[in-house]
């Protein structure tokens, strides 16, 4: 199989492609990170649906992980997009919600390094956020998963597939300054996109096919003022790094589908901006739909010309052909 990835861009909408055979090649999955630029992840789920598809395999990190458990744990595309919007377009209580889940710190809020480590508790977030369908342990997953953390003292990936899920993911989105390392087995953990940001590796071999969907993103330049705030700066400068060992892996090793999900100009913390995400995202459903069905089919029909050979060398009047020449062979002898 070539490793040479089919990618996925930016522009023509095509209308829903056809639905692809369960029989085909099997599909491992990895949904990368990228803050709410993942949210880009509901409408590419939305699509395996549409196709009639389901990977046999997911990772996932960061949001990517967010959105690969609750798929994982049987939730459907348009299932997890009803969730999210539900969640977030109650403003208000969420607004309040987070203010609960909140690091609590005897220090003003107005102090410039606060004793705490962070100011939310990822844990704490995920009780607010996550579906109440979601699986509690990957044992209980329908899909196998893969979840990126980053071990902050080691310096190094953690891939976690077994045990509480919850707490895998809330070390995976555990960003630093944001969100409080996970404690986990005597490890101290932190957002996994800081060592593997677009995860594909992890399931690359486990499935006939690899796709891997990439939020990640870049800083965008406001015209309204030459330099970036504070808080513009200290996030873009995380998703710089993870852009940049995305590239970098890229060189050297690929999915067989890459699907760019054409929302890199969004910032972190946009999640409020739900709507315009999804239908940023829209273009490149429709381009992946199109392009795993044309992937599928190509894998597909070796695989169905081996079975007709097979079927003909097996079947009687084969048999017999094979027979009769013999015969001839002996008596031309």
């Amino acid at each position: 199989m070539s490793k040479k990835p089919a990618s996925v861009p930016a522009p023509h909408v095509h209308s829903a492609a056809p639905a692809l055979s369960s029989h085909g090649p099997t599909i491992a999955l990895a949904l990368g990170g990228g803050g709410a630029r993942g949210l880009a992840h509901i409408p590419i789920l939305e699509a395996f649906d549409e196709l009639g598809i389901r990977p046999k395999i997911m990772a996932g990190t960061s949001i990517g992980a967010i959105f690969a458990a609750a798929y994982a744990s049987g939730l459907t595309g348009r299932q997890i997009r009803a969730h999210t919007m539900e969640v977030l377009k109650n403003r208000l209580d969420l607004v309040r919600d987070l203010y609960a889940a909140r690091v609590r710190t005897t220090r003003r809020i107005w102090n410039m390094f606060p004793a705490s480590s962070a100011f939310l508790a990822s844990e704490r977030l995920l009780d607010i956020i996550l579906p109440k369908r979601i699986a509690r342990d990957f044992a209980h997953l329908a899909i196998p998963l893969k979840i990126v953390a980053s071990d902050f003292y080691a310096q190094e990936p953690v891939v976690l597939s077994s045990g509480p899920l919850r707490q895998a993911i809330a070390a995976s989105i555990a960003l630093p300054v944001i969100f409080e390392p996970v404690l986990l087995e005597g490890r101290v953990l932190i957002d996994g996109g800081l060592v593997n940001p677009l995860p594909f590796d992890l399931v690359s071999g486990e499935a006939d096919l690899t796709v891997a969907v990439d939020v990640s993103g870049a800083p965008v330049r406001r015209p309204d003022r030459e330099r970036p705030n504070v808080w513009e700066a200290l996030f873009a400068a995380n998703f710089i790094f993870e852009r940049t060992i995305i590239k970098e892996k890229l060189r050297s090793r690929q999915p067989d589908v890459y699907v760019d999900a054409g929302t890199s100009r969004y910032q972190v913390l946009d999640f409020l901006k739900l709507e315009e995400i999804l239908a940023a995202a829209e273009p490149a459903k429709e381009r992946f739909k199109a392009q795993l069905a044309r992937v599928m089919e190509a894998e597909t029909l070796p695989t169905l010309e081996a079975q007709e050979a097979q079927k003909e060398l097996a079947s009687p009047q084969h048999g017999a052909r094979r027979l009769l020449l013999k015969r001839r062979r002996i008596g031309k002898a």
